[in-house]
């Protein structure tokens, strides 16, 4: 299958879905490294990424400008009307996406993609079969073993002999 546009979801995937709050109100969010390379790897396949997030969050915002990735839809509820809104205007079917999500907001999409994913420790990951489950739980690589599972079977090899070069 040809994937031109990986999409994913945030909470859950690239996150343990955990909020954590500071005495002042302040709340973090912890991401995994290992899921920011991916975005490196996939930027060398010139495919790119798209985050669709029902989390109103400048968090998000300010991970993904660290990554250079320029499609965020944060506070995004219908996941699918938007997701079909961007293969339109990239002129891709959305047989040709693959997306990564971990929670009921995300079933209709997942639903809908030419390759679906969501991390092992995805509250849904029984309601619906997933074509790609990772071992990996979100916040712990989640969305680079879903990347990795797509770009295989050597994965990284073209991105590391850049690399070594």
């Amino acid at each position: 299958m040809n994937i031109k546009l990986i999409g994913t979801d945030i909470d859950g995937v690239w996150t343990d879905a955990k909020m954590y709050y500071t005495d002042k109100g302040d709340y973090m969010k912890a991401f995994s490294t290992y899921d920011g390379m991916a975005v490196q790897i996939l930027r060398e396949h010139n495919i790119p990424v798209v985050i669709l997030t029902s989390e109103k969050t400048k968090i998000v915002k300010e991970r993904a400008k660290k990554l250079g990735i320029k499609d965020v839809f944060i506070g995004e509820k219908e996941k699918l009307k938007r997701m079909q809104y961007l293969c339109k205007k990239m002129n891709i079917s959305i047989s040709e996406v693959a997306y990564i999500g971990d929670d009921i907001n995300d079933l209709e999409l997942l639903k809908n993609v030419g390759i679906s994913g969501c991390p092992i420790d995805s509250p849904v990951e029984k309601l619906f079969n997933a074509d790609i489950i990772t071992n990996k739980k979100g916040g712990e690589g989640a969305f680079r073993e879903f990347v990795e599972n797509i770009l295989t079977p050597n994965p990284f090899n073209d991105f590391v002999n850049l690399l070594i070069k």
